[in-house]
């Protein structure tokens, strides 16, 4: 989840990005963290993907990473991801366009992806799903960082993550995600909240053609951190319950011993739906009854 507000300096200042467009998104962002969900305007936290400033290396980095983790992924990865991923038009040759990416997703599901200059404040991340978009940090990560970077760049956003908000089931259920949190200030339900994207958009299994796949972000992008989660004896691998999940804590610096496994997005999206209504049920307090 974009839910930091520190950025390291090296992406920052990659040709892609212009600073002073990226500074005022991000001051504009900052300023959004304090305003009610209403004011929050996430139009000026964009910034241009200038695709043609991108280098060599950065091209030979996005197709090195994509082909060594779909040589695992096309027979670990959900189904679902393969297909958005080849919908959305993603492939080795170069760093995708995203308006070619958004020209193939918006026909599909409604969703669409734009830059942004890094980590986006919580709450405004939430108001980007709310309106089915999804912020995309455009940079890409050095040669020298293929294998692991503690920050997201393109390859973890639109690689990662994109390619799911083809499917309708998905793309409602992150919509829905993004309502919700925005509706509550409980922190019990933010800390809920946040389990729930970290053991389902970030680390999630799904059960499909009769075995474990991988949907979960930071399993598709990680070669060792992806094998682990279908293969490790030391992961515990649990079915699927909301409640289950809210209740579950994490730590973020290791492989993970505990993972959800879904039996379909459908059961995610229904889930979801069930939980928003009871957040905006407590939201709306004593004056809506």
């Amino acid at each position: 989840m974009h839910d930091d507000t520190t950025r390291g300096d090296g992406l920052l200042h990659q040709p892609v990005i212009d600073s002073a467009e990226a500074l005022a998104a991000n001051a504009w962002a900052q300023e959004c963290a304090t305003l009610p969900a209403e004011r929050i305007d996430i139009e000026r936290m964009k910034i241009p993907q200038r695709w043609e400033r991108y280098t060599e290396e950065n091209h030979r980095v996005w197709g090195t990473i994509f082909e060594k983790r779909m040589a695992q992924l096309g027979r670990d990865g959900s189904r679902v991801f393969l297909d958005g991923a080849e919908a959305i038009r993603l492939t080795a040759d170069a760093v995708p366009r995203l308006d070619v990416v958004n020209a193939q997703l918006s026909a599909l599901t409604g969703w669409q992806s734009f830059g942004v200059p890094g980590y986006l404040p919580p709450k405004c991340f939430f108001a980007w799903l709310a309106q089915r978009q999804f912020p995309t940090t455009i940079s890409v990560r050095p040669a020298d960082q293929m294998a692991y970077l503690p920050e997201p760049d393109i390859i973890h956003d639109v690689f990662g993550h994109v390619p799911l908000h083809t499917d309708p089931q998905f793309a409602d259920f992150l919509q829905t995600y993004g309502k919700a949190a925005l509706v509550t200030d409980d922190p019990v339900h933010t800390e809920r909240l946040a389990r729930l994207f970290w053991f389902t958009v970030e680390f999630g299994l799904i059960h499909e053609d009769g075995r474990l796949k991988l949907y979960g972000s930071g399993l598709i992008s990680s070669e060792g951190e992806g094998h682990h989660a279908l293969y490790s004896s030391e992961v515990e691998r649990r079915p699927f319950d909301l409640e289950q999940v809210c209740d579950t804590a994490f730590e973020i610096h290791h492989y993970q011993p505990i993972l959800y496994v879904l039996e379909s997005f459908e059961q995610l999206a229904r889930a979801m739906r069930t939980y928003a209504d009871r957040l905006l049920e407590l939201a709306s307090g004593p004056a809506a009854a």
